[in-house]
């Protein structure tokens, strides 16, 4: 008898080359949570756990190819997008996603790295607002992401705007859930919120850890994408996901000279503790 297959989910984003965020990322994230990461490169970067130093953006026609490819073969439960490198980018992955209307399509809208190197210039932010969103299932902005998408037309002061309106404008361009992390916040603890249907569903407070960590919204992000590919409705893969990006968190460690990095087989090493535990006490029987 065959070995069923692990759902597969779809992700576009850009590379990292220290693994922490990015392509590398979402596949630790996917394959973490038992799904099959399928990938389509979007863009190359120059980076380490300190910042980026520089992003190449693949030509739209090879991000087109690789994409049609791989969908004329395999069937996606989920897509994910992160870095999207270009406003061809975009355009070409719009064209995508409305062919697979029924997929869940989960956007982590990237404007800067976590040192605030610029990687959305304001036309990519336009056509990610108008040909990507309105095919949303979820996007995933933090705070300073979601006061830029939401008040891009603005010429008010959009630091001191609340989430709540932030929100409301966001989901009126079409999106059917956002989900707005708190970690930019000046909080004690980091509060992550959930909207849809015009109104906030939920908002989870978690610990705020000491650190700062590279990859922590493309492993959220993928997460979702990975607990919805496994058939659980938005609230409890909403909720699941931010307890194992937690936890991915609170096992990071710092491999360079810059930020912590989610350890996303956490798990992993746990169970190899235990057994040496195990075998240590077994001998000593």
């Amino acid at each position: 008898m065959a070995n069923q297959t692990p759902p597969c989910v779809l992700t576009f984003a850009g590379t990292d080359p220290s693994s922490g965020a990015g392509l590398q990322a979402d596949i630790l994230t996917l394959a973490s949570i038992g799904c099959h990461p399928l990938s389509v490169v979007t863009a190359i970067t120059a980076q380490d756990t300190v910042g980026v130093e520089g992003v190449l953006a693949m030509d739209a026609e090879w991000v087109n190819d690789q994409a049609r490819a791989i969908l004329e073969d395999v069937q996606v439960a989920a897509f994910k997008l992160g870095l999207l490198g270009s406003v061809e980018n975009i355009a070409v992955i719009a064209e995508i996603m409305a062919d697979y209307p029924d997929v869940p399509l989960l956007i982590d809208p990237i404007l800067t790295s976590g040192r605030g190197d610029d990687l959305s210039n304001d036309e990519m932010m336009e056509a990610m607002t108008t040909l990507l969103f309105p095919q949303a299932t979820l996007i995933t902005p933090n705070s300073l992401e979601a006061r830029r998408l939401a008040f891009a037309d603005s010429e008010n002061e959009i630091a001191h705007t609340s989430l709540d309106e932030s929100a409301t404008r966001l989901l009126a361009m079409g999106c059917e859930y956002v989900l707005i992390t708190g970690t930019h916040e000046r909080t004690l603890e980091v509060t992550n919120t959930l909207y849809g249907e015009n109104q906030l569903i939920k908002s989870y407070q978690w610990e705020r850890l000491v650190g700062s960590y590279h990859g922590s919204g493309c492993t959220l992000t993928s997460a979702i994408a990975a607990c919805m590919a496994h058939g659980l409705n938005m609230e409890e893969a909403v909720l699941e996901a931010q307890e194992f990006t937690w936890q991915t968190l609170k096992n990071g460690f710092r491999p360079g000279m810059g930020q912590y990095i989610p350890d996303r087989m956490f798990w992993a090493r746990d169970e190899e503790e235990s057994e040496v535990k195990s075998g240590e006490k077994n001998k000593a029987h």
